[in-house]
C-alpha cells in the first residue's frame, strides 16, 4: 500500500544548483519570487492530469488513510526540506511539519489548486501568480506556484527575508521545539496550539532525523517516476480504492445465508486465503451471522481529516461518538480544531 502511494505522490524531480550561494538573509533580501526554472516535470501533462483525476475521484477513500499519505508526503518532500536546511539554515523537521499541517499532507484545496504548501499569503511586493481563497477572511490572496518544490523554496525565502523571523536563526538548527514556539511568537500563525501541532508531527513521524542527517552531512536522493509506473499506480489505486470503498468503517462483513468465502473474496477483492488468515479459519466453512474481519487490526485504526467548518460535534456525530469520547481518544483538552488535523475515530 505505502509503496504505490509514494509513487502516486511523487511526480517531480528537483535540480538544485550546488553553486548557489544565497544562504544569508542579506543575500536573499532582494528576492521576491521563487524561480520555477529549478524544477523539471518527469511525466507528461496528460499523465499528471489523469493522476489528479483519479485522486480527486477517490479522495473520500483516501481520508481514512492519512497516516499513509503523510508518510508518502514526507518521503517525497524530505529531500527538498533537507536541501532548504542546507541553504537557509531552517530545520528540515520544521519545514516538513509546517508543510504537513498547512497543506493537509499535500491534499488541501490550496495545495492542490496552487501548490501552496505553507499557506503563504500574497503580502506587499509579491509579483508572482495569485489565487483567492477563503481563510481568516473571505477571498484572501494567496501565492500560487507552478510546482510544490517552488513553494518550499519560497517558504525559505519568506522566513529569511523578514526581520520578524530573524531571532529564529540564532537558535540551534536541531532545536525544533524552540523553532516551533518561535514561529508562533513571530506571528507566523494565529492558532495558539500551532507550536504543539508542529512538535506533535515532528515527534510522531520522527522528522527530527532529517535535521540530524543534514548536520552529519548526509543527504537523500530525489525520486522520479516514469509514465509507465504512473499508469500502473493509477490501475492499482483504482482497484484498491474500489475494494476499500466496499469495506465498512469497522472492516467487518456479516455473513449472509447465501455467502461463501469465494463470493466474499470477490466482493471485496481480498484473496480467500487472506480472509482465512485474518479470521483464523482452517477450512471454508462459515455460518450466517458470523462476523468476518476484512482488515487487520492495524489497518482498522481509522482517522478523520478535519475540513473547513467542521466541529468536534459534527465529526463525533458522523462516527457515532460523543464529543467527550472523541476528545479522550485524541487527548484533546479543548474543542479547537485546525483544517488538515488528523483525528482518530476508531
Amino acid at each position: 500500500m505505502n509503496k504505490f502511494l509514494v509513487f502516486l505522490s511523487v511526480f517531480i524531480i528537483v535540480s538544485c544548483s550546488s553553486s548557489k550561494k544565497t544562504t544569508s538573509r542579506k543575500r536573499t533580501k532582494a528576492v521576491n519570487v521563487a524561480t520555477d526554472q529549478e524544477v523539471k516535470v518527469v511525466a507528461s501533462k496528460e499523465a499528471l492530469k489523469e493522476v489528479e483525476k483519479v485522486v480527486e475521484e477517490t479522495k473520500k477513500d483516501a481520508k481514512a488513510y492519512l497516516s499513509d499519505y503523510t508518510l508518502a508526503y514526507i518521503e517525497q518532500y524530505a529531500p527538498i526540506a533537507m536541501e532548504e536546511m542546507r541553504k537557509f539554515k531552517i530545520p528540515a523537521s520544521i519545514t516538513l511539519a509546517q508543510g504537513i499541517l498547512e497543506s493537509g499532507s499535500g491534499r488541501s484545496n490550496l495545495a492542490l489548486k496552487s501548490n501552496n504548501h505553507f499557506g503563504i499569503k500574497c503580502h506587499t511586493g509579491w509579483k508572482g501568480d495569485k489565487v483567492y481563497h477563503d481563510d481568516d477572511e473571505k477571498g484572501e490572496c494567496f501565492r500560487k506556484y507552478q510546482y510544490p518544490a517552488t513553494s518550499y523554496q519560497d517558504h525559505s525565502l519568506f522566513l529569511t527575508t523578514r526581520f520578524r523571523y530573524a531571532s529564529l536563526f540564532g537558535l540551534d538548527k536541531d532545536d525544533y521545539k524552540r523553532w516551533a514556539k518561535g514561529l508562533k511568537k513571530a506571528g507566523y500563525a494565529t492558532d495558539p496550539k500551532y507550536p504543539d501541532k508542529l512538535i506533535n508531527y515532528i515527534e510522531k513521524y520522527e522528522l527530527y532525523k532529517y535535521d540530524e542527517m543534514v548536520l552529519k552531512g548526509k543527504s537523500l536522493d530525489y525520486v522520479s517516476v516514469s509514465e509507465e509506473e504512473i499508469k500502473s499506480t493509477i490501475k492499482n489505486y483504482k482497484e484498491e480504492s474500489k475494494r476499500r470503498r466496499n469495506i465498512n468503517r469497522k472492516g467487518i462483513h456479516v455473513v449472509k445465508d447465501d455467502d461463501t468465502l469465494y463470493s466474499i473474496s470477490k466482493k471485496y477483492g481480498i484473496p480467500v486465503d487472506e480472509i482465512k488468515v485474518l479470521n483464523g479459519l482452517h477450512d471454508n466453512i462459515i455460518h450466517e451471522g458470523e462476523e468476518l474481519k476484512l482488515r487487520s487490526d492495524s489497518e482498522r485504526k481509522d482517522y478523520h481529516i478535519v475540513e473547513k467548518k467542521e466541529t468536534l460535534y459534527s465529526i463525533a456525530k458522523k462516527y457515532d461518538l460523543t464529543v467527550d469520547e472523541l476528545k479522550k481518544m485524541n487527548h484533546l483538552r479543548s474543542n479547537d480544531l485546525s483544517i488538515g488535523q488528523e483525528l482518530k475515530v476508531d
